[in-house]
């Protein structure tokens, strides 16, 4: 019996996908109670950091080297996309892969900077002794209003990205005429 779809992405993808899109998203919209927002960055961060590690040592399609492309590749798949010509991807697409590296990386600037700020604000977390024993040339004040300040903006960077990922995502499943957020869900997705 031939089977019509086949098992692209295993499940430490899909559920770690769907676990770090609910985390980012509550953690943006929620600031209070503190505890709640710094549990979320912290879940975040190690969801990147297992992503990380398993685009090296998961299954063939899980791994960064079976789908990130270089800049040639990836510039003209986006403008093939556009015109609704480009060629379909069994795993990750050149413009999935750019935006994967960009949420992982925007993740955890994010939640590394919420860490930071914790530390100059609170003196607790993970870098507490860290960020507590820096000299600073301003005053802590400021120092304190520069972190926040970047952490709010990486946040907002990191929910362009997600913004961008829901439009891309709809005109990959558009363009190819197949449900990317099903098989994101399922696993499954139609041979080539």
């Amino acid at each position: 019996m031939q089977t019509t779809e086949i098992k692209v992405w295993d499940p430490l993808v899909r559920v770690g996908h769907w676990l770090l899109a609910t985390v980012v998203i509550i953690a943006w919209f929620v600031d209070e109670p503190l505890w709640l927002h710094t549990w979320l960055g912290y879940i975040a961060i190690a969801l990147v950091l297992v992503r990380i590690v398993w685009g090296f040592v998961g299954p063939d399609y899980a791994r960064f080297a079976s789908f990130v492309r270089g800049p040639r590749v990836t510039f003209s798949y986006f403008a093939e996309l556009i015109r609704f010509s480009s060629k379909r991807y069994l795993e990750h697409s050149p413009a999935g892969a750019v935006m994967i590296i960009a949420l992982l990386v925007m993740v955890a600037v994010t939640a590394v900077t919420g860490m930071a700020s914790l530390a100059a604000t609170r003196g607790e977390g993970p870098l507490a002794g860290v960020i507590t024993k820096v000299e600073r040339a301003t005053t802590e004040e400021d120092q304190e209003l520069l972190i926040e300040e970047i952490h709010e903006t990486a946040a907002n960077v990191t929910m362009v990205l997600v913004l961008l990922h829901i439009a891309g995502v709809a005109l990959a499943s558009f363009a190819h005429r197949e449900n990317l957020v099903a098989a994101m869900i399922t696993g499954l997705k139609r041979p080539q």
